[in-house]
């Protein structure tokens, strides 16, 4: 991954040499940028992250006995939801078209696997819904399991991989 400086933006809005952060005019507040030009490509973005939780917190969602219910299923919606709500929470985050979604959610010894991976035929990066869709699975089985483990800890999201668009391919 190359240097972001923040600067004054680029000079030539379509040099891919240019480094200036895309999203600071060059005053330095923030904008949307203008994505219109760029041809509408095949792009998929996967995040993945982590909830650490107590013995008892993983043997519930092990045996299903969490007390709100089917806290996976519920995590694994809430993902989804959130991809198509991600313009909404993120605020330079364009709206583009989403056109698949798969979210999983698996329990490990100490808490539990969270991944997803999105798709798109759009002008611009779905990286953002990826994150979005791994952060709010996170903090809705953190919800579901709070009545059996209030000390569980959110960590470790990340993009895990791209393709698509000018920048090209890339994985963890």
């Amino acid at each position: 991954m190359g240097e972001h400086p923040v600067g004054p933006g680029p000079t030539q809005p379509d040099d891919p040499t240019d480094r200036w952060l895309t999203h600071v005019r060059a005053d330095g507040t923030a904008h949307m940028v203008d994505v219109s030009a760029k041809a509408v490509t095949a792009r998929e973005a996967s995040a993945a992250g982590r909830v650490l939780l107590s013995a008892d917190a993983v043997a519930a969602l092990r045996s299903g006995n969490v007390p709100k219910g089917d806290a996976l299923a519920v995590a694994r919606i809430a993902g989804i939801q959130a991809v198509k709500r991600t313009p909404e929470l993120i605020p330079l985050a364009h709206p583009i078209a989403v056109h698949g979604v798969d979210v999983d959610v698996t329990v490990a010894d100490d808490g539990a696997d969270i991944s997803a991976t999105v798709r798109t035929a759009d002008r611009t990066g779905i990286e953002m819904e990826a994150l979005t869709a791994v952060a709010v699975a996170a903090l809705a089985l953190i919800d579901m399991v709070k009545a059996v483990d209030k000390h569980a800890r959110i960590t470790d999201v990340r993009v895990t991989a791209k393709s698509g668009g000018r920048s090209g391919d890339w994985r963890e």
